[in-house]
């Protein structure tokens, strides 16, 4: 009797420890959906297959490269994102592979070549996407997925996207952008963390007609199991080189607009996206020095002393947080603090301008409402999960 005792006194303890934004899903095992194989590896059989993967790709401990080749997948080329197959190579950096490879040519998605070719595509059947996202505008993995959909839609390919978790799915905000700032770091007019898998997001590029001349991608989604946008998800792989934690990533959709300043966010060091600083911050109580490493080459003040702030005492809070690049705007009080990469990672030039003026965060706030509500609206149609 006191086993039984002790043992649903620890059940009933992990369900409350887990808090309101799991509650008992997350004592279920989340299966993303290349796990689902049993949903897409007959759609496989006897075609000439392609992925666009990267080191997140993975089925258990195995990658999905070598799940599907050990499965008799006849596998032909694997397309990758920023940061590479391995997913170590720095931002920004162009990879070129060697084409010889012994049983598939592998082909970068990144630099001058972002769109698969209409050769590159050539005898390929039919394209599986399974790539890890974290729920922001500017992680240019959704705009790698939106390219891939375009060029495989002009080829009549059909793309399953084997959906995994968003871990910052369990909201919405942000300005949304403004297509006259469409890049590579922000594509569509959605807000900074707009709650949706790449699977949903899939769904909404072709419902709204983002692809070039509107074309559609048949495109199929293999859901995630025991997940909706209240679960909380750990990553079991670090999805970019420069997002280790999950405080990283909860942090990310804040912190990455510092990109567009003077102030670094603690690329090369053991805590990027977790601190900010600057060699001139006017706070020396905490100090870091920048300095070349994998998966950041050449980072902003390598080898210089930066003061600023750390987050690595906090817990992973999912919201975005505007007062911090308001505050460390005032504290600074230089006419260079931003450059001009920030209005693309805004997606408008009005963030900047209402910074500039004064206007307190809740302001700021009041002017995203109206573009908000619509894109809430649109969302509801394209969601998969509750």
């Amino acid at each position: 009797m006191i086993i039984m005792v002790s043992k649903w006194f620890f059940v009933f303890a992990m369900l409350f420890a887990c808090g309101p934004r799991s509650e008992i899903q997350s004592v279920k095992e989340v299966l993303p959906g290349a796990h689902q194989m049993d949903e897409y590896l007959a759609d496989l059989s006897g075609k000439n297959v392609a992925v666009t993967v990267n080191h997140s790709s993975v089925v258990n401990s195995t990658h999905l490269v070598d799940t599907l080749q050990s499965n008799g997948v006849n596998l032909l080329k694997v397309f990758t994102p920023e940061h590479g197959f391995t997913g170590t190579v720095s931002d920004g950096i162009e990879i070129e592979y060697d084409e010889n490879q012994e049983k598939y040519e592998l082909i970068s998605l990144y630099g001058k070549n972002k769109k698969p070719t209409a050769d590159q595509l050539s005898g390929i059947d039919i394209m599986l996407f399974d790539i890890q996202d974290v729920g922001a505008r500017f992680y240019t993995y959704i705009s790698t997925m939106h390219y891939v959909m375009e060029a495989c839609a002009e080829a009549n390919i059909p793309v399953i996207i084997l959906d995994r978790p968003n871990p910052n799915a369990s909201y919405v905000d942000g300005p949304v952008l403004d297509t006259a700032y469409s890049s590579f770091v922000g594509m569509h007019p959605i807000p900074i963390v707009y709650g949706m898998t790449m699977g949903e997001l899939a769904q909404m590029i072709n419902g709204e007609g983002w692809l070039e001349n509107g074309i559609k991608s048949e495109v199929r989604v293999v859901k995630n199991k025991n997940w909706d946008h209240q679960t909380t998800y750990s990553l079991p792989v670090k999805p970019s080189p420069n997002l280790p934690n999950d405080l990283s990533i909860s942090l990310y959709p804040s912190l990455c607009l510092f990109e567009g300043t003077i102030v670094s966010v603690g690329r090369g060091t053991d805590a990027p996206f977790q601190q900010i600083g600057h060699p001139d911050y006017p706070d020396s109580t905490y100090v870091f020095t920048p300095v070349s490493m994998e998966g950041s080459k050449w980072p902003p003040y390598q080898d210089q002393l930066c003061k600023g702030k750390s987050f690595t005492d906090v817990e992973p809070s999912y919201e975005f947080n505007l007062g911090y690049l308001i505050e460390t705007y005032k504290m600074m009080d230089r006419d260079d603090f931003f450059n001009n990469y920030f209005k693309r990672l805004a997606g408008t030039d009005k963030l900047q301008q209402q910074i500039e003026s004064g206007m307190s965060e809740k302001e700021i706030r009041q002017t995203w409402e109206e573009g908000l509500s619509s894109f809430m609206e649109k969302r509801k149609r394209y969601l998969l999960y509750d």
